[in-house]
Protein backbone atom coordinates (compact mmCIF):
# COMPACT_ATOMS: atom_id res chain seq x y z
CA UNK A 1 0.00 0.00 0.00
CA UNK A 2 1.56 3.39 -1.00
CA UNK A 3 2.69 5.56 1.84
CA UNK A 4 3.00 2.64 4.23
CA UNK A 5 6.75 2.18 3.68
CA UNK A 6 8.77 2.25 6.82
CA UNK A 7 11.80 4.46 7.13
CA UNK A 8 14.05 1.41 6.76
CA UNK A 9 12.51 0.64 3.36
CA UNK A 10 12.97 4.11 1.86
CA UNK A 11 16.13 4.65 -0.17
CA UNK A 12 18.75 6.73 1.55
CA UNK A 13 19.52 10.11 0.02
CA UNK A 14 23.24 9.77 0.74
CA UNK A 15 25.50 6.78 1.25
CA UNK A 16 26.42 6.08 4.86
CA UNK A 17 29.45 8.00 6.03
CA UNK A 18 32.38 5.70 6.65
CA UNK A 19 34.20 6.43 9.83
CA UNK A 20 37.98 6.60 9.59
CA UNK A 21 39.73 3.46 10.73
CA UNK A 22 41.92 5.01 13.42
CA UNK A 23 43.70 1.72 14.06
CA UNK A 24 44.88 1.66 10.45
CA UNK A 25 46.06 5.27 10.73
CA UNK A 26 47.94 4.53 13.94
CA UNK A 27 49.43 1.30 12.58
CA UNK A 28 50.75 3.15 9.50
CA UNK A 29 51.67 6.34 11.42
CA UNK A 30 55.41 5.60 11.80
CA UNK A 31 55.67 5.20 8.01
CA UNK A 32 53.68 8.39 7.41
CA UNK A 33 55.98 10.22 9.85
CA UNK A 34 59.07 8.97 7.97
CA UNK A 35 57.54 10.20 4.71
CA UNK A 36 56.74 13.61 6.18
CA UNK A 37 60.29 13.87 7.49
CA UNK A 38 61.67 13.09 4.03
CA UNK A 39 59.19 15.49 2.44
CA UNK A 40 59.88 18.39 4.84
CA UNK A 41 62.58 19.99 2.63
CA UNK A 42 60.24 19.77 -0.37
CA UNK A 43 57.45 21.42 1.61
CA UNK A 44 59.76 24.18 2.84
CA UNK A 45 60.85 24.81 -0.74
CA UNK A 46 57.30 25.20 -2.03
CA UNK A 47 55.92 21.77 -2.90
CA UNK A 48 52.14 21.54 -2.73
CA UNK A 49 50.38 19.45 -0.08
CA UNK A 50 46.70 18.60 0.19
CA UNK A 51 44.44 15.91 1.62
CA UNK A 52 42.26 13.59 -0.45
CA UNK A 53 40.16 10.74 0.93
CA UNK A 54 42.14 10.65 4.18
CA UNK A 55 45.51 10.58 2.42
CA UNK A 56 48.08 13.37 2.37
CA UNK A 57 49.16 14.08 -1.21
CA UNK A 58 52.32 16.02 -2.04
CA UNK A 59 53.18 17.32 -5.49
CA UNK A 60 56.90 18.00 -5.92
CA UNK A 61 56.18 20.34 -8.83
CA UNK A 62 54.79 23.00 -6.54
CA UNK A 63 54.66 26.74 -7.02
CA UNK A 64 58.31 27.28 -7.90
CA UNK A 65 59.51 27.28 -11.53
CA UNK A 66 62.48 25.07 -10.55
CA UNK A 67 60.37 22.18 -9.28
CA UNK A 68 59.21 20.72 -12.60
CA UNK A 69 62.87 20.23 -13.56
CA UNK A 70 63.61 18.55 -10.23
CA UNK A 71 60.49 16.40 -10.48
CA UNK A 72 61.74 15.00 -13.82
CA UNK A 73 65.00 13.93 -12.16
CA UNK A 74 63.38 11.90 -9.37
CA UNK A 75 63.94 8.12 -9.48
CA UNK A 76 60.15 7.62 -9.18
CA UNK A 77 57.00 9.27 -10.46
CA UNK A 78 55.08 8.54 -7.26
CA UNK A 79 55.91 6.90 -3.94
CA UNK A 80 53.90 6.15 -0.81
CA UNK A 81 54.86 6.32 2.85
CA UNK A 82 51.95 5.26 5.04
CA UNK A 83 49.19 7.80 4.41
CA UNK A 84 51.44 10.15 2.41
CA UNK A 85 51.71 9.92 -1.37
CA UNK A 86 54.48 11.94 -3.02
CA UNK A 87 54.28 12.51 -6.76
CA UNK A 88 56.15 14.46 -9.39
CA UNK A 89 53.14 16.64 -10.29
CA UNK A 90 49.33 16.69 -10.04
CA UNK A 91 48.86 14.91 -13.38
CA UNK A 92 51.10 12.04 -12.25
CA UNK A 93 49.24 11.85 -8.96
CA UNK A 94 45.90 11.60 -10.77
CA UNK A 95 47.26 8.93 -13.13
CA UNK A 96 48.67 6.75 -10.32
CA UNK A 97 45.93 7.39 -7.71
CA UNK A 98 44.51 3.83 -7.63
CA UNK A 99 47.99 2.26 -7.66
CA UNK A 100 49.25 4.39 -4.77
CA UNK A 101 45.96 3.97 -2.89
CA UNK A 102 46.61 0.22 -2.91
CA UNK A 103 50.04 0.89 -1.39
CA UNK A 104 48.29 2.92 1.34
CA UNK A 105 46.10 -0.13 2.06
CA UNK A 106 49.24 -2.27 2.20
CA UNK A 107 50.76 0.10 4.78
CA UNK A 108 47.51 -0.13 6.74
CA UNK A 109 47.86 -3.92 6.81
CA UNK A 110 51.62 -4.18 7.37
CA UNK A 111 52.41 -1.00 9.31
CA UNK A 112 56.13 -0.33 9.79
CA UNK A 113 56.82 -3.94 8.79
CA UNK A 114 56.11 -2.82 5.22
CA UNK A 115 59.56 -1.16 5.23
CA UNK A 116 61.01 -4.68 5.56
CA UNK A 117 58.41 -6.67 3.64
CA UNK A 118 58.61 -4.65 0.42
CA UNK A 119 62.37 -4.99 -0.13
CA UNK A 120 62.23 -8.61 1.06
CA UNK A 121 59.60 -9.34 -1.61
CA UNK A 122 61.85 -7.75 -4.25
CA UNK A 123 64.87 -9.72 -3.03
CA UNK A 124 62.87 -12.94 -3.12
CA UNK A 125 61.88 -12.31 -6.72
CA UNK A 126 65.47 -11.46 -7.66
CA UNK A 127 66.75 -14.68 -6.07
CA UNK A 128 64.13 -16.62 -8.04
CA UNK A 129 65.35 -15.03 -11.28
CA UNK A 130 62.41 -12.66 -11.76
CA UNK A 131 62.48 -8.87 -12.15
CA UNK A 132 62.52 -7.56 -8.54
CA UNK A 133 60.24 -4.56 -9.09
CA UNK A 134 57.77 -5.89 -11.65
CA UNK A 135 57.37 -9.24 -9.85
CA UNK A 136 57.20 -7.79 -6.34
CA UNK A 137 53.95 -9.05 -4.76
CA UNK A 138 53.06 -5.56 -3.51
CA UNK A 139 53.50 -4.04 -6.97
CA UNK A 140 51.47 -6.84 -8.56
CA UNK A 141 48.63 -6.04 -6.13
CA UNK A 142 48.90 -2.31 -6.85
CA UNK A 143 48.81 -2.86 -10.62
CA UNK A 144 45.74 -5.10 -10.20
CA UNK A 145 44.00 -2.35 -8.19
CA UNK A 146 44.96 0.16 -10.86
CA UNK A 147 43.59 -2.06 -13.63
CA UNK A 148 40.30 -2.68 -11.84
CA UNK A 149 39.89 1.05 -11.17
CA UNK A 150 40.28 1.85 -14.87
CA UNK A 151 37.46 -0.50 -15.93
Amino acid sequence: MPGSETRAQLPSAAPPVQRPNWRAYLWAAPCTACGLLLAAPLLLAGASLWRRDGILVLSVAGKSRQWPRLARRLPFVAITFGHLVIGANPAVLRRWRAHEREHVRQYERWGALFFLAYPAASLWQLLRGYPPYASNHFEVQARAAEASASL
